[in-house]
């Protein structure tokens, strides 16, 4: 017996027209809602960095190479790194001037800890806007990408607003065990974390999680993406992404807005549903559980970076150019958001 996909009466062909005619609309739809941004996303060639970049660049490299160089691998399996890397960051946040939360809770019987620094808003105290990524690795990998270039871009984010007025408050955080074992479970760092703030009733009005934002590919074809995103979406993997579910979509176009107005880089946004894969991988993932608006700033990692969760991920792999505009960027991200409307 041969198959025809041609209807072979009148209702079928009316209802393969209309099928036809929906179609193209829907994606439509869909490109309204979760790709288009507001802004002008920057396009063309990278201006030479201001000398305030320079120093940033020098600064980004000098802790991604003590985390992931000097330190290295900081996993579960490497437990005497992570209590090295704790106290690398609560020394470097003393030195910019904070008084440093720490954070102590118990996984697979072990002490692990996050470490917090606050900026009282002078307006609105109660609102909070968070900063923050994981300064742990994936077991066999020093992480230089994933997470000490973030975990770097939360320490610069810091020193920019040291001795700030915002009129919300502002945290910088970092946070223990996102990865395996952990990911996604109660051992997260900042599971811990949001579960806790949720449970004093902590007004957060933005969480920020900065997850890899240091390996950048010009080649065609470097990047990818999770079905159906790869339709709409370049293939080239030279911009930093914003992130968020569909809940959050209001935190991430107006970081995205925030960012496009002030910076020269390029930039990606999605408003994505959740489950669709790498869009809730990471900390962000732990707050949407209890409503609070998050959203992830990334390089896309997996997508991207081909020595995602390697021994190669090391420090001479990234680009501390493109990684200090990116938190150059940033600021005005943060900025922004700690601004009461």
């Amino acid at each position: 017996m041969r198959l025809s996909l041609v209807p072979r009466t009148r209702g079928g062909v009316v209802r393969m027209i209309v099928l036809a005619s929906f179609l193209p609309l829907l994606f439509i739809a869909i490109w309204l809602f979760t790709v288009k941004m507001p802004g002008a996303a920057f396009a063309g060639p990278l201006p030479p960095l201001t000398p305030e970049q320079r120093a940033l660049e020098h600064r980004l490299r000098a802790h991604v190479t003590t985390l992931a160089g000097d330190i290295g691998e900081r996993s579960d399996a490497t437990y005497a790194a992570m209590t090295r890397a704790a106290a690398y960051l609560e020394t470097v946040f003393g030195e910019l001037g904070y008084q440093v939360r720490s954070h102590p809770y118990t996984a697979r019987g072990r002490a692990y800890r996050n470490l917090e620094v606050e900026i009282q808003g002078v307006v609105r105290p109660d609102e909070i806007v968070l900063v923050g990524g994981h300064y742990d690795t994936a077991v066999g990998a020093p992480g230089a990408d994933d997470n000490a270039s973030g975990v770097a871009g939360v320490l610069e984010l810091a020193r920019a607003f040291a001795g700030s007025t915002p009129a919300r408050t502002l945290r910088f955080l970092v946070f223990a065990n996102e990865e395996p074992p952990s990911f996604p479970t109660a051992d997260m760092g900042s599971r811990h974390y949001a579960d806790s703030a949720a449970a004093r009733g902590e007004q957060i009005v933005a969480m920020v999680s900065i997850e890899s934002i240091g390996y950048y590919d010009d080649a065609s074809g470097s990047q990818r993406y999770p079905f159906p995103l790869h339709l709409a979406y370049p293939d080239r993997g030279d911009f930093i992404g914003f992130v968020s579910n569909l809940r959050s979509r209001p935190l991430v176009r107006r970081a995205i807005a925030a960012f496009r107005a002030h910076a020269q880089f390029p930039t990606q946004g999605a408003a994505a549903p959740w489950w669709v894969p790498g869009v809730w991988w990471s900390d962000h993932w732990a707050f949407w559980r209890h409503g609070y608006p998050a959203i992830m700033i990334t390089d896309t990692a997996p997508y991207r970076n081909v020595f995602y969760h390697s021994a190669d991920d090391t420090p001479e792999t990234l680009d501390y150019h493109r990684m200090a505009r990116v938190v150059d960027g940033l600021t005005w991200v943060v900025r922004e958001l700690a601004t009461t409307r």
